[in-house]
């Protein structure tokens, strides 16, 4: 069967006018910011006159840990929205906006796929309105701001050898992971080694997607360490006057950004942290202002349920009070082969007992969302036209064995269509439940660490490379102890090491740095040999990507 690709689909799209989607969704027209016909921000004073209503209930999507045969999570969540509006609901989606680092790199975008997609996808994934580059802007006026303070007689004492925050870009690039600034005589700076992060994983980033409002903006901005003085003492962005002007920058870009799905369903797409190297979700402040307008909200999380749905419920419900009312996991049956040992090109053939195997990997899962964290839990097994009768009846009745529904998904071929079943066991199950965290923020950091790597991720024991315990005492002395913990791992496995697929047991978790986020309020952990810097592929995605005689894009996706 031939299909449509995703842009071909998302161009024949009935697009509405952006402003009769707000309309709809209850967003007034001096609460509306137009960005062109497809697309607009909302402005931050909605909130004051929604301020009494209660809140929506929230559906958290996440998954398998990811494979090379692909999960469809967004996809997934799209849909999902997509049949809740189906079946009678005022729904919202609130997704994370797409870094062009994996637009032109190897991942793709992130406005879902076939007839669950979030549109202008071309414009979604090229710009947008701009909230990425207002962040590197902030991020490296930050950075300017620390060298020509030192370079102008450095009052504060700063240590030019430890200094801690790093300049970034929106784009892979290895290259940057390691520089040396500052060359060319006296005038031109300091000589210093410096580095580079991708946008999605600078403080910054994290800042805006934790914050409440400008003023808190501006609060956690100032709290940002950058460096160390001689004395041992940290140095913070308020210490230099910074954050008046980063919050300046950021002014257009705290506003979420309202888009609308092929079905017209509302979406609020704001923020863009990565989840295995920074915390993994939309802002809050959409999540927030969608719960107050609809009755349900469909939110994901990044990567597999041990990275973006950990960090959303100990870091990002932890500082808002937020907390979920279900969680859906997603899985495709060639996902669950991967995770069985079957290589790439041998997913489509059936193969029950690469199934079983892989079926290790989804069931800790389960475990972690539903007997841990106490949340009703439903298993969406995203369909792909390989799957086998036989193969999805399988799974269906090992998640049943395991206390929790798996429901055949189809809403990248169907739409909403594709997704009615998963809404109605969605809405069936939906309630409220206690928050639970794997550990209390009066822990010691390496208790909070320790607990993580063996309550979810399965490890028997935790190694730290040279340094990172007097790391961890510094952090302490100077008062960071009780900040919650986000843990910078690969995406591919439960553990630090990506070679170990399924469900690995009695590893050792291996810590190589800690790194102090302030400002976003949590203690960022490395762990095995995870960078902040992706490198392009190979064969990247931009060979393919180019623009007609009369304007129109080929080859994004």
């Amino acid at each position: 069967m031939q299909y449509k690709t995703d842009l071909e689909i998302a161009r024949e799209a009935n697009l509405v006018p952006i402003s009769q989607i707000a309309e709809a969704s209850g967003i007034l027209e001096n609460e509306l910011i137009p960005f062109g016909y497809k697309k607009a921000k909302v402005s931050l004073s909605i909130m004051e006159r929604l301020k009494d209503r209660s809140r929506g209930k929230l559906i958290l999507v996440s998954a398998i840990n990811p494979t090379p045969a692909g999960e469809g999570k967004t996809t997934v969540s799209i849909g999902l929205a997509d049949a809740l509006k189906r079946c009678g609901e005022r729904v919202f989606l609130t997704l994370r906006e797409p870094s062009l680092g994996p637009v032109f790199g190897i991942k793709g975008g992130a406005a879902g796929g076939g007839y669950a997609q979030v549109i202008p996808m071309e414009d979604i994934n090229l710009h947008f309105t701009g909230d990425l580059h207002a962040v590197t802007a902030a991020n490296n006026l930050l950075c300017a701001l620390v060298d020509n303070h030192i370079h102008h007689g450095n009052e504060l004492n700063i240590d030019p050898r430890r200094i801690t925050f790093r300049r970034c870009m929106d784009m892979n690039d290895r290259q940057l992971r390691f520089i040396t600034c500052g060359l060319g005589g006296r005038t031109n700076g300091m000589p210093r080694e410096d580095s580079f992060d991708i946008t999605a994983a600078s403080e910054v980033m994290a800042v805006l997607c934790l914050a409440s409002d400008l003023h808190d903006l501006k609060k956690r901005l100032a709290r940002i360490k950058v460096a160390y003085t001689f004395g041992e003492k940290p140095v913070t962005a308020g210490d230099l006057k910074a954050e008046g002007a980063m919050a300046v920058l950021l002014r257009d870009a705290i506003r979420p950004n309202l888009v609308q799905t092929l079905e017209q369903t509302p979406c609020l797409m704001h923020g863009g942290p990565f989840a295995n190297i920074a915390h993994g979700c939309n802002s809050y402040i959409a999540t927030n202002m969608a719960l107050h307008l609809a009755d349900y909200v469909v939110t994901e999380a990044g990567f597999g349920a041990d990275l973006g749905a950990e960090k959303f419920l100990d870091i990002k419900c932890r500082q808002t009070g937020l907390w979920p009312d279900a969680v859906v996991v997603v899985a495709t049956i060639r996902a669950l082969k991967s995770h069985g040992g079957k290589k790439k090109d041998e997913l489509s053939a059936p193969d029950e007992e690469a199934v079983i195997r892989g079926m290790e990997n989804l069931y800790k899962h389960i475990e972690n969302l539903k007997d841990f964290y106490g949340l009703p839990t439903v298993v969406a097994i995203n369909k792909f036209h390989t799957d086998t009768p036989e193969e999805i009846a399988l799974v269906q009745k090992l998640c049943r064995a395991r206390g929790v529904k798996a429901i055949p998904v189809e809403v990248w071929e169907k739409g909403s269509e594709g997704g009615v079943d998963l809404a109605r066991e969605v809405m069936r199950i939906a309630r409220k439940t206690e928050p639970r965290y794997p550990y209390a923020l009066e822990d010691p950091i390496p208790c909070k660490i320790e607990k993580l790597a063996k309550t979810i991720y399965g490890a028997c024991d935790v190694h730290y490379s040279a340094g990172v315990t007097k790391a961890i005492e510094a952090l302490s002395k100077n008062g960071y102890a009780y900040l919650p913990i986000c843990i910078a791992k690969t995406q591919y496995s439960l553990s630090h090491d990506p070679s170990l697929i399924g469900r690995p047991k009695d590893f050792i978790f291996t810590v190589r740095n800690v790194k102090l986020s302030a400002g976003a309020g949590f203690i960022v952990v490395l762990a095995g040999d995870m960078m902040t810097m992706p490198g392009l592929p190979k064969k990247p995605a931009a060979e393919s990507i180019t623009i007609d005689d009369e304007g129109r894009i080929e080859g994004l996706f």
